[in-house]
């Protein structure tokens, strides 16, 4: 058997390849001229895939994408090819709903609004007046102070795409206490969290969640699925949180909804149009949190690559079918 590497990676990790490959042969191209002479008996293939590469393959098996998402990955030829195909997903779980949580907590204390005044070195508590420090009204008597901030215990978070990421976030959240909502195409329950519904039940997660978080992939069926109907779903006092695609949320449905108040606010690190323009109204209003598409940053993800590549060539090699095998034609 043979695998193909294109681009060529480096030394350390060509070892590691080699090793976990056994018996295969190793073929790290050092340019498409090679890689392209190299396919046309080549087994497997790892890098970057493109239509002339596979139109040479006479049999090829497998595929390895270097990312988890497919959405610029994938084209005509490759999905309607033999081969299986495996991506790099459960690399960034923890990571992202770590990201996820902290857009929750953020906006539950309003610390995007505190971190604004501490700038400004003005005091003033939110629903409160400046200078005010008692902030009780009287026993058992919830002050408007008390009620701009909200108890998370008391709080629903609703989950589009339960997969790993979500049910991740799900996890997290069920530590402090909140219910936990959540729909999938596919997934049916998140292990000691939540049952998950169909997605024909999105509008009712929508309408009964505080918290909106947005952990699915760029597909076919997700591409715009949020625009302003979706929005008038929620409730008005519900934030928007998207750390899946930017394609799946129509940025100008979600700007307008949040000047008018048609949610309460959005955590955001991935945009339609990226990166976000430096003019664009979302980066003056104070309801918003932006974060560069950062989600998924950790000194961790390096070696968590590496980990997912060795074991599913180790698979393969084995007669095994990879650990991370996606739907071509689901794009997940």
């Amino acid at each position: 058997m043979k695998l193909v590497i294109y681009p060529a990676v480096d030394a350390a990790r060509l070892a590691h390849i080699r090793e976990a490959a056994g018996a295969m042969q190793v073929v790290n191209a050092a340019d498409e001229t090679a890689a392209l002479a190299a396919i046309v008996d080549a087994d497997a293939f790892f890098g970057k895939l493109t239509r002339e590469l596979l139109a040479r393959a006479r049999q090829l098996k497998w595929v390895q994408s270097p990312t988890a998402s497919l959405e610029h990955y994938l084209f005509p030829e490759l999905i309607e090819h033999s081969c299986i195909l495996s991506n790099m997903r459960g690399l960034f779980s923890d990571v992202i709903a770590d990201h996820v949580l902290g857009f929750v907590i953020c906006f539950s204390r309003h610390f995007h609004t505190y971190v604004r005044r501490q700038l400004d070195r003005h005091w003033e508590a939110v629903g409160g007046e400046a200078g005010r420090s008692d902030f009780l009204t009287g026993p058992g008597v919830a002050s408007s102070i008390d009620r701009a901030h909200r108890h998370l215990a008391d709080c629903t978070l609703g989950v589009v795409g339960a997969g790993a990421i979500g049910s991740e976030v799900g996890r997290r959240a069920r530590a402090f206490g909140m219910k936990i909502l959540a729909v999938d195409p596919a997934v049916t329950s998140i292990p000691g969290v939540c049952d998950v519904w169909s997605m024909e039940q999105l509008a009712e997660l929508l309408g009964a969640s505080d918290f909106v978080v947005i952990a699915a992939p760029h597909t076919p069926d997700t591409e715009k699925m949020f625009r302003r109907e979706r929005f008038k779903q929620m409730r008005r006092s519900a934030f928007l949180i998207n750390v899946g695609r930017g394609a799946i949320v129509d940025l100008a449905d979600l700007t307008q909804a949040l000047a008018s108040g048609l949610i309460a606010g959005a955590g955001l690190d991935v945009f339609e149009t990226e990166p976000l323009p430096a003019g664009h109204a979302l980066w003056g209003m104070p309801n918003v949190i932006i974060t560069p598409h950062v989600a998924g940053t950790s000194p961790r993800i390096a070696e968590r690559h590496t980990e997912v590549l060795l074991e599913n060539i180790r698979r393969f090699a084995a007669g095994r079918p990879p650990a991370t095998t996606v739907d071509k034609r689901r794009w997940y």
